[in-house]
């Protein structure tokens, strides 16, 4: 069977490129039907950026067998962009990522002039002699059929594209440009200028006041042009209208057309109708927090929450960095474009929103997104060190080495999917953390990296069955999208179980565990400190640390774990004790906890479980656990193999 991690992953050094990699720069229709440089040489990671000049060019990726029509599968297409200048490059580019060194081939799929079969066509990584060359490329489309064609859907796909628009350009009251006409899945990026301005979605009614559920940017003083600061929102669909203003009251900013629109009509409700309607428009508001509904990012630190609508810098400096030298991406922004390639998928392409989220589901998100940003520092650190140049490289084959990398992708998007939900229901995300992943000996060994990798992946397999069970009621549209996680994240688990020499599923279901246990275990185990917003509804502390100092195993039976030593903080402290044991779904057990210390293992359960010292076992469910707890969880495994 062919591995999906190795199809998606040609090389260990693919994931370090998210944060280090060449960029090139590629015209498109500059000086006539050609790109320019028409070949490029580059490396996995390396990133190309498509600028596009006068009229109407694309970028398509297609096979040298067919230059000219779009690639069966998996192919690169920017969409059109159409733009009156020769000589200054649209605002809206396309970029891509170099997953290989491959020869990639693209094309202009215009058929007014019949571009690609005048040539315009263009090579990445294509070979300088034999029989696929760039210029037996050109050839063969010259030759070609015509029409051109496109993807049927017209659509941008397998890239970013990106249109700036510049706000406040000059000291003018304009959004720049104004009335724009985009494409769905295209990023359109605000940059502020000085003064002190603000991007806030309405609607055509009333152009000065918030939409409800809309995106805004808060005010972003600054004197400095350009600022550094830039919100990103992405275009849902080419139909429906976007409209939005600036809600500064000081000179009333909308109500004197600093107001503007995305593919608005181009009769009746234009945007000359928007901004009529803003001159007699009441005195501007703005949601009370920031930002909302985009991603807002300074000086390229993203910034969750301003915890109020206006930027301070000095209320929102980052925190130090984590332990070691991963450089993970921030929360709620855009994926790099490299990773759908590399966790074989990206974000859902309709997450079927429902029209609100309840007070739970946004505390589990929360505790989601908390416990991916964790993983992902931890993956990220541990992929770095078992690379090619890690302290750690050669400990592990080339194909797991990939299989790591492949994982940090895939929780990158599993991450996406919790921050995507918060946002489009303009709630917080968690704010940033420092971790200690140094006492963890996540970042010294490769046993405490397993290690940790290993408990926040089944923290989260317990949290989201935990969670898909409370929130099936409230939010049955949030159920699908969690649940779907789960598979990923216990074929994760199944891969470091054997880089431990364990087997790879021990236990037919899953272990749950609730979620203010789940809580309390990573933050007192991986996190220094946090700042900005936490997860609603979680204890006002964590529960003291259970340490298992010791192990007995069987004889026979593959050496299964029948007991153990335990301590923790109160250990000696009146009254009864017991340990609960939280094996695979339906799995709660209890076992008396002497005064030593010692309990046994009961003996129908496998793999890896999850151990708490409690001070009640009669009538207790799982989800009574929180208030019974004196201390905990630890996890353990209890099979011999």
């Amino acid at each position: 069977m062919r591995s999906v991690f190795r199809a998606f992953l040609p090389t260990a050094a693919l994931l370090a490129s998210i944060a280090e990699a060449a960029h090139y720069t590629v015209t498109v229709g500059k000086g006539g039907l050609k790109f320019d440089p028409e070949n490029l040489v580059a490396a996995p990671g390396d990133t190309v950026e498509y600028q596009f000049f006068a009229k109407k060019h694309s970028v398509v990726q297609s096979s040298f067998a067919e230059p000219c029509k779009p690639l069966a599968a998996g192919g690169f297409f920017s969409g059109f962009t159409p733009t009156d200048s020769p000589d200054t490059a649209a605002r809206t580019t396309f970029t891509i990522t170099v997953n290989d060194t491959k020869p990639i081939w693209a094309y202009c799929s215009q058929t007014t002039g019949d571009h690609c079969q005048n040539g315009m066509v263009h090579s990445i990584n294509a070979p300088t002699s034999g029989t696929n060359t760039l210029d037996a490329f050109r050839n063969l489309a010259k030759a070609a059929a015509k029409p051109s064609t496109s993807p049927p859907d017209l659509l941008p796909v397998g890239g970013l594209r990106k249109l700036r628009v510049d706000v406040g350009l000059g000291g003018n009251l304009t959004f720049t440009p104004s009335n724009i006409t985009e494409l769905a899945r295209t990023v359109v990026e605000f940059s502020f200028n000085p003064k002190n301005h603000s991007v806030v979605q309405s609607n055509f009614a009333n152009p000065c006041q918030p939409l409800d559920q809309g995106f805004s940017s808060g005010f972003i003083p600054t004197a400095v042009s350009p600022s550094g600061a830039l919100f990103d929102i992405v275009i849902k669909d080419n139909t429906t209208p976007i409209w939005f203003y600036c809600a500064q009251t000081n000179n009333n900013h909308c109500q004197k057309g600093m107001v503007g629109s995305i593919n608005a009509p181009a009769t009746g409700n234009t945007l000359q109708a928007f901004i009529d309607k803003a001159t007699t428009a009441p005195p501007s508001t703005i949601p009370p927090q920031a930002p909302i509904g985009g991603t807002m990012t300074i000086n390229g630190t993203v910034i969750t929450s301003f915890n109020g609508a206006v930027f301070n810098p000095s209320a929102n400096t980052p925190p130090p960095p984590a332990d070691g030298n991963a450089t993970v991406p921030s929360p709620g922004t855009p994926l790099p474009p490299q990773v759908p390639g590399m966790a074989g998928g990206g974000q859902p392409a309709n997450y079927n929103w429902g029209n609100n989220m309840t007070d739970l589901a946004t505390e589990f998100l929360q505790l989601l997104q908390f416990l991916d940003d964790i993983l992902l520092e931890v993956l990220f650190l541990g992929h770095a060190n078992l690379a090619t140049g890690g302290a750690w490289a050669g400990v592990y084959p080339k194909s797991i080495v990939d299989t790591i990398g492949a994982m940090s992708a895939q929780a990158l998007v599993h991450r996406s999917a919790a921050t995507d939900c918060l946002q489009h229901f303009q709630k917080p995300l968690h704010g940033s953390c420092s971790y200690k992943l140094q006492d963890a000996s996540v970042t010294t060994n490769v046993d405490g990296f397993l290690h940790a990798a290993l408990t926040l992946l089944l923290l989260e397999i317990g949290l989201l069955t935990d969670i898909s069970a409370l929130i099936a009621a409230g939010d049955p549209w949030l159920v699908p999208i969690l649940v779907t996680e789960v598979g990923a994240k216990s074929r994760m688990t199944a891969v470091v179980n054997m880089m431990q020499n364990h087997i790879a599923a021990a236990a037919p279901r899953e272990v749950m565990i609730p979620a203010p246990l789940a809580w309390s275990y990573a933050t007192t185990h991986y996190v220094r400190d946090c700042q900005g917003p936490a997860v609603a509804g979680m204890p006002d502390k964590t529960w003291p640390t259970l340490e298992v100092t010791a192990t007995q195993a069987a004889a026979a039976g593959g050496g299964r774990t029948t007991g153990i030593t335990v301590q923790f903080d109160g250990a000696g402290s009146a009254g009864s004790k017991y340990l609960a044991w939280v094996g695979p779904w339906g799995g709660l057990q209890f076992t008396d906890l002497a005064a030593d210390g010692t309990a046994s293992v009961p003996t129908e359960l496998f793999g890896h479980v999850w151990i708490v010292v409690v001070s009640k076992k009669d009538g207790v469910k799982l989800q009574d656990l929180p208030g019974v707890t004196v201390a905990g969880p630890e996890i353990l495994w209890v099979s011999g193999l």
